[in-house]
């Protein structure tokens, strides 16, 4: 693995563990018919990087990439944006690539990641030791749902980051394109309701665990340590401990591209998180983040 923080008197406040792609959207017609169209990368740890290091905050993103162009796109636009690259480059296998074919209301997408190099990650990919000093390990749902030994290898994270000293936080984050509903529905519980934080959007709940509202999904994750429900443009809500939930409502804004808002409040909120912002005002800073993404279009702004 080539990383350019591995000791831990230099090691990163938080390591994003996850799969970044190729994507490849489609512009000025569907794309069935598109002559033309742009190449940018796309992966939910990914963005969380990106927000925490433009938060002021030093981030890691780790992961597996082909040798190939695709994968030179991916991690040389990461370092450009900040981001530590804890990354291990395969010969055999390639770069995920997704295609985005943009709808009059919304996107459809297309993955070909099956086989990729990111999903032959498996337990032992991060170890303890390499992690002493993080303060934060962040992954998603996404991750486990990659391949078996992706989803083993996120069992085992959760330990290795502990006995490093690090909180856990997990983004459940459901594709329902990459697995089962019985198998998203049982490991994304286990994984949600192990971490010390853990985001969920209120919609992705319903769908995968019939939990209509924020109440009900905390009393289906009774453990995870900092629950966060969030629930569009409504708002969202934290559950602490046994503590009174706290709701902060979302601002108003012009929706361009709903795309990253959920990545991007994940990071807003791990930022203020690391701040020792209050509760309230870490919900506020995740509503924020996420508000810059959704009048944009793409997962991250453009490059200075």
């Amino acid at each position: 693995m080539s990383s350019a923080s591995s000791p831990a008197s230099i090691a990163p406040e938080v390591v994003c563990i996850g799969e970044s792609m190729g994507l490849v959207t489609a512009l000025g017609a569907p794309l069935a018919e598109t002559e033309t169209a742009a190449l940018g990368l796309a992966g939910a740890e990914g963005n969380v990087a990106v927000g925490l290091v433009s938060a002021g905050h030093r981030a890691a993103w780790a992961s597996r990439l082909g040798d190939d162009p695709i994968g030179v796109r991916i991690s040389t636009e990461l370092a450009c944006r900040g981001v530590d690259l804890w990354v291990t480059t395969d010969a055999d296998a390639p770069t995920g690539v997704m295609f985005k074919d943009p709808g009059t209301e919304s996107s459809s997408v297309y993955y070909y990641r099956r086989g990729s190099a990111a999903s032959l990650m498996a337990p032992g990919f991060l170890d303890a030791p390499q992690l002493a000093g993080v303060r934060i390990v962040h992954t998603t749902g996404i991750t486990p749902a990659l391949s078996p030994s992706c989803r083993a290898m996120v069992d085992q994270l959760f330990v290795d980051a502990r006995t490093a000293g690090a909180l856990v936080s997990f983004d459940v984050n459901d594709r329902r394109a990459l697995w089962t509903m019985q198998d998203a529905a049982e490991t994304l519980t286990r994984l949600a309701d192990a971490a010390d934080i853990a985001f969920v959007g209120r919609d992705e709940a319903e769908r995968v665990w019939g939990t209509a509202t924020a109440v009900e999904i905390r009393a289906h994750l009774p453990n995870c340590g900092l629950l966060i429900v969030k629930d569009g443009d409504v708002g969202a809500t934290a559950f602490l401990g046994d503590d009174e939930p706290v709701f902060v409502p979302a601002p108003r804004v012009e929706v361009v591209e709903p795309v990253g808002a959920g990545d991007a409040f994940a990071a807003g909120f791990l930022a203020a998180t690391l701040d020792g912002a209050e509760l309230a005002e870490r919900l506020s800073a995740g509503h924020t983040a996420a508000a810059r993404v959704l009048t944009t279009h793409g997962d991250l702004p453009p490059l200075p």
